[in-house]
């Protein structure tokens, strides 16, 4: 993958059209942040524009998107937010990123912030409640501690034998990486997983832990929510194909890349969600009115081919409740 700064996209100094004697309103600049990169996100793009239609806006023609890919670099989040911030930006959208959300979140109180995160808003302290978050943060919450233990229940219910699952975060984006340790942590004792915990941030990174796999092999490897991590889901097919591990993502992406199985929200939709309400406070509705939204689509996708390399036979009843096979 090629690493480079921030990528900014449909960018740059907001423009003051003037005609015959009046001056235009400017054009609303909606500030994107993402921690994933611009090659592996285009389904959720694809969706936040659909949002913004849904509400009237075409971008291009009547808003601007800068979009900031951050390519697992976090530590560059309170500089960018910053920088939204000085420049006045309409509003900052935050899909898929609590890590972008916090540092929006920390840097302005008046900028609106529409988000969609794992954990539960009001203890990130993003808004006063679900029902009237009261300033000016809204968005979408994806139920990260319920979708990470019944992601690792359904693991169980695939790998009947397993017992030592490794977890991979990244430490970088600290939220994620501290959320999933303590959710996998509660949820793995119940059902008789014993949990090792790994760190990657780079893809150098995540060679050393598949190395390190070829001394201790897992019965299965946990994949935490990031972008980083999902954006390299073509090098977790092909390291745990090669390995022979099981692998388990939160997005379905993973799973169409040649992972195993995934369990997790449709996130595509809660970008498409985050575009609505761009759009909605674009024409004038506060953030502090319009409740957090809490996801009700969910998917759990299974690849056969690929459990078929692995010699696993997945149970009927597992199949059943699949919502996508992967043949």
């Amino acid at each position: 993958m090629r690493r480079r700064e921030f990528i900014t996209l449909l960018g740059g100094a907001v423009a003051w059209p003037v005609t015959a004697g009046a001056q235009q309103p400017a054009m609303p600049v909606i500030g994107f942040i993402n921690g994933g990169s611009a090659d592996a996100s285009t389904a959720f793009v694809a969706a936040f524009r659909k949002g913004l239609a849904e509400t009237g806006f075409a971008e291009g023609q009547n808003v601007k998107v800068e979009y900031h890919w951050l390519e697992g670099k976090y530590d560059q989040l309170p500089a960018l937010a910053a920088d939204l911030v000085n420049r006045r930006v309409s509003l900052i959208a935050t899909p898929v990123s609590t890590s972008a959300a916090l540092a929006a979140k920390a840097v302005t109180a008046t900028i609106p912030i529409v988000f969609s995160v794992a954990q539960d808003p009001v203890h990130l302290g993003l808004v006063a409640s679900l029902a009237r978050p009261g300033g000016n943060a809204t968005g979408m919450n994806f139920f990260g501690r319920e979708v990470a233990a019944k992601r690792l229940r359904l693991l169980h219910d695939l790998l009947p034998k397993a017992v030592r699952v490794a977890v991979l975060v990244n430490p970088a984006n600290v939220t994620s990486a501290e959320a999933t340790l303590r959710e996998v942590r509660e949820a793995a004792p119940a059902i008789g997983f014993q949990i090792q915990v790994f760190n990657a941030a780079t893809i150098a990174d995540i060679n050393a832990v598949f190395a390190g796999f070829a001394r201790e092999r897992p019965d299965a490897l946990f994949l935490a929510g990031d972008s980083f991590l999902v954006d390299r889901r073509v090098q977790f097919a092909i390291l745990t194909a090669r390995d022979r591990i099981p692998a388990t993502s939160g997005e379905s992406l993973f799973v169409k890349a040649g992972g195993l199985m995934s369990y997790g929200t449709d996130l595509a939709d809660t970008c498409r969600q985050v575009g609505d309400y761009a759009g909605r406070i674009l024409k004038g509705a506060k953030p502090a009115d319009l409740p957090v939204l809490q996801s009700s689509k969910f998917e759990f996708v299974i690849n056969l081919q690929t459990a078929r390399a692995l010699d696993i036979d997945v149970p009927p009843g597992v199949l059943s409740i699949a919502d996508e096979v992967i043949e």
